[in-house]
């Protein structure tokens, strides 16, 4: 089954139980993926997190049983999943920017959000650089955080991560404690942190020269990877949406037809300086043959 196909089937999942609690566990073994990168691959690929997705999805339906049933608000409420109709009002009015009475009366214009489908589309007007490589066991160390995907807000917080880093000098000490005059890259995903949470690291390759002290430190298992090279681009260019945009594309373009299965946990993101002096970046996947 291609990767599209297993994410179709669960919204499947979530469509059938969305008067119910949606166990990410049962969706984890839908999809071949632990819960929280099942998580992370849906805010990258639809650019809303999956928490919002099915707070959506309840709302839509919400409003047209309203429109089309003499319910009273607070049984909606409570069958949509609100312990109150105040936070159902709040909720509903955050999306369609009326209160659910409101909605009833004729006329009123509300807003519906769509099931989602995961499509396999075929492209090739842009190519995608990668290569397979096969790595021995190598360490990184860094500046750890622990960031949530509720809501979204890893897409947002990991930029300001960075940007922290830079202000407070943390990047140019990590930078010099490697010796070797590289830039500092990130790994993901290489523990468990709890429901809806990932570990995220701002990080350099360990070498014998490396100065490791103080920071944390975590030793990657040999493993076959898929590495994905962006296009080039300036030093002033933004490289959050560079980083997203490449990473949604191993998702969206590569995975649902390659030969090969995505293993979860360490991935990593290079941020690199071509010879003439532009940018590039590389993520990189651990990987199986199908």
């Amino acid at each position: 089954m291609n990767w599209h196909e297993r994410m179709n089937q669960a919204i499947n999942y979530i469509e059938d139980n969305l008067l119910e609690n949606v166990d990410f566990e049962k969706i984890s073994l839908i999809v071949g993926q632990s819960a929280i990168n099942f998580q992370r691959t849906f805010s990258i690929v639809t650019n809303i997190s999956v928490h919002e997705y099915i707070r959506r999805r309840r709302i839509t339906l919400a409003a047209f049983e309203l429109q089309n049933s003499n319910s009273k608000v607070i049984d909606i409420a409570l069958k949509y999943g609100y312990e109150s109709p105040e936070a159902f009002a709040r909720a509903f009015k955050e999306i369609n920017g009326v209160s659910p009475s409101v909605a009833r009366k004729e006329g009123t214009e509300l807003k519906s959000f769509p099931r989602i489908t995961f499509l396999l589309t075929i492209k090739g007007d842009i190519a995608m650089d990668y290569r397979i490589e096969s790595k021995e066991a190598f360490s990184v160390y860094g500046i750890e955080e622990i960031f949530t995907t509720e809501n979204g807000s890893n897409l947002k917080d990991i930029p300001k991560f960075w940007q922290d880093c830079m202000n407070d000098g943390q990047l140019d000490k990590l930078e010099a404690s490697a010796n070797d005059g590289v830039r500092v890259h990130s790994v993901c995903d290489y523990k468990q942190t709890g429901n809806n949470t990932f570990p995220y690291m701002i990080c350099a390759f360990k070498t014998k020269d490396s100065k490791t002290n103080g920071y944390t430190q975590v030793d990657v298992p040999a493993a076959t990877w898929a590495i994905f090279k962006s296009k080039k681009y300036k030093h002033e260019q933004t490289t959050p949406s560079i980083i997203q945009n490449l990473v949604k594309r191993v998702y969206t373009d590569w995975l649902p037809t390659a030969n090969y299965i995505k293993i979860d946990g360490y991935e990593f993101e290079l941020y690199l300086e071509a010879e003439d002096g532009m940018c590039y970046c590389e993520t990189w996947i651990r990987v199986i043959p199908k």
